[in-house]
């Protein structure tokens, strides 16, 4: 059995990149690729939308495959951090709901989120104390969550002809 985090530094980043192209309607072929610490994929998705924005929904929407991210994410850390803190998993389900708020602007609209939750059932013969313990862990290694809970800047970039335009 290897070591947790055996090879990594105590301290390193974690990079993602995606590619995304348009195809279809609204669909888009994405591939994603883990740059650091280390080169994994690339990871082929797709994304469409349904006939609200005039999508054929041959893939699932973005935000079911941001919903299911985030699932997943505290997923892994929960099954992987169980291991290495003794901690017993017979069974894991998860329930996760997030809900935004959406307001007509003329012909566009915006968006703000308006909840997470996030049900975690565990069947596990440990105790209650030591599984609390597991899902505070897992919650401070999901790099999803932790996006979530702060304020983050988020770059847009227009390429132009004399290069890149700061949006």
């Amino acid at each position: 059995m290897s070591t947790p985090n055996a090879g990594l530094p105590p301290k390193t980043e974690v990079q993602f990149a995606c590619h995304g192209k348009a195809t279809g309607k609204m669909r888009n072929e994405l591939a994603v690729h883990m740059i650091k610490p280390f080169k994994e994929g690339p990871f082929e998705l797709a994304s469409d939308e349904g006939p609200f924005h005039g999508g054929d929904a041959t893939a699932p929407p973005p935000l079911a495959l941001f919903v299911a991210g985030l699932t997943g994410c505290i997923m892994t850390q929960i099954r992987a951090f169980a291991k290495r803190m003794d901690v017993t998993l017979k069974d894991l389900d998860v329930k996760t709901s997030v809900v935004w708020d959406w307001e007509a602007k003329g012909r566009l609209y915006e968006t703000a989120p308006q909840s997470f939750d996030i049900d975690v059932l565990i069947e596990s013969d440990d105790d209650e104390e030591k599984v609390i313990a597991l899902i505070n862990a897992a919650k401070k290694g999901c790099f999803i969550e932790q996006t979530l809970g702060r304020t983050n800047t988020i770059r847009h970039r227009l390429k132009s002809g004399d290069g890149w335009i700061d949006i």
